[in-house]
């Protein structure tokens, strides 16, 4: 197991379509658990496998344990994630990420998913997902596709820099990637 650097902006993996997991077992294991390592490293909540550089449908959520979420501590592991079913209804909530420092957005995403995919050594799993989990689910399954939170933000408006967070950033304004 190893903490492997986490990909930023600008960095070409992040934007291509990630390829399936074909073989299951000790090297997909290993990966998650490198990407879990990365993960709490950087104090993250979930991670891609592109967001380390490793181009396969590979993701990894684990929820805080400190809220009232009725998911706090679960982890979830999964190989070719797929939403399967989102809700109509949207709520707009703040994200962040890994591979892109410093920003927070306001994203709209669908409240409720249910996601199929399977687990590192190959088991069939079907997860529900509500609030937090579901935001989760979505934004790592975008990394997937090499689309990130920014391309999902309705407007400039919508993202802040964490390192002035009384600052936004103007209309118009280049961004910082």
């Amino acid at each position: 197991m190893a903490v492997r650097e986490i990909m930023t902006v600008g960095a070409p993996v992040l934007r291509q379509k990630a390829k399936r997991v074909t073989a299951y077992g000790d090297t997909t294991e290993r990966l998650v658990q490198d990407m879990l390592e990365s993960m709490r490293a950087a104090n993250g909540l979930g991670l891609a496998a592109p967001q380390i550089g490793v181009p396969l449908r590979v993701i990894v959520i684990e929820m805080p344990e400190d809220n009232d979420d009725p998911n706090a501590g679960e982890r979830y592991t999964l190989c070719n994630p797929q939403i399967v079913k989102a809700s109509k209804d949207q709520e707009e909530g703040q994200e962040g990420c890994l591979s892109v420092p410093e920003i927070v957005g306001e994203v709209r995403r669908s409240s409720a998913v249910t996601v199929k995919g399977r687990t590192p050594k190959g088991k069939r799993v079907r997860v529900k997902a509500s609030g937090l989990l579901a935001r989760a689910f979505q934004h790592e399954i975008d990394h997937l596709d090499g689309i990130l939170f920014i391309d999902r933000a309705e407007s400039p408006e919508k993202l802040h820099r964490v390192t002035a967070p009384d600052e936004d950033l103007e209309e118009g304004a280049a961004l910082p990637w």
